[in-house]
């Protein structure tokens, strides 16, 4: 395996981390540290294109009473608009924490090609930032679950899914 990271073509190997990677880190951290005294949480988030700073997003659910305020979520908002796209594809995103379930999703979803993180889950359950029981509750049945999730109209709402089937001009993602 070469150690040899071009940003400038593409993604690095698996397994390398460069210099690059690690001052993308280290920013992430920074917006970590910076946005406790902020009013936030202490998470932050670096996306990266052709190894460039493309975005950046930090933990804002408090201050801005915002649920999914999350440091990748925000920064996956920021590149988008930034870049003008919906998908992140050939993006690094550097975070000071491992993705929680919520923005692990996002990420698989604005297809970046690499994540990178410093704290682990565990260490963020350790601070009372949990996330097991949302792992808990994906692997349970409907009716089993403490959110209670209610099934119906669904020939209705074929409508929507029917008309976008047939949409010859529809954008794909």
């Amino acid at each position: 395996m070469s150690n040899v990271v071009d940003y400038q073509h593409g993604l690095p190997e698996k397994g390398v981390v460069s210099p690059e990677d690690r001052a993308f880190m280290e920013r992430a951290i920074e917006l970590s540290i910076r946005n406790i005294e902020q009013g936030g949480g202490p998470f932050g988030a670096v996306i990266v294109k052709d190894g460039k700073v493309v975005a950046e997003g930090a933990n804002r659910v408090v201050p801005n009473n915002d649920p999914t305020a999350h440091a990748e979520v925000e920064a996956i908002r920021n590149a988008c608009r930034e870049l003008e796209t919906f998908n992140l594809e050939g993006c690094t995103v550097y975070s000071s924490c491992e993705p929680c379930p919520m923005c692990l999703s996002a990420l698989y979803w604005a297809g970046v090609g690499r994540i990178c993180y410093a704290n682990t889950k565990l260490d963020a359950a350790a601070i009372d930032f949990d996330d097991s029981f949302i792992y808990d509750q994906l692997r349970l049945d409907y009716d089993r679950r403490s959110i209670h999730c209610e099934h119906f109209m669904r020939q209705e709402a074929l409508e929507a899914f029917r008309q976008w089937e047939e949409k010859t001009d529809k954008t794909t993602y």
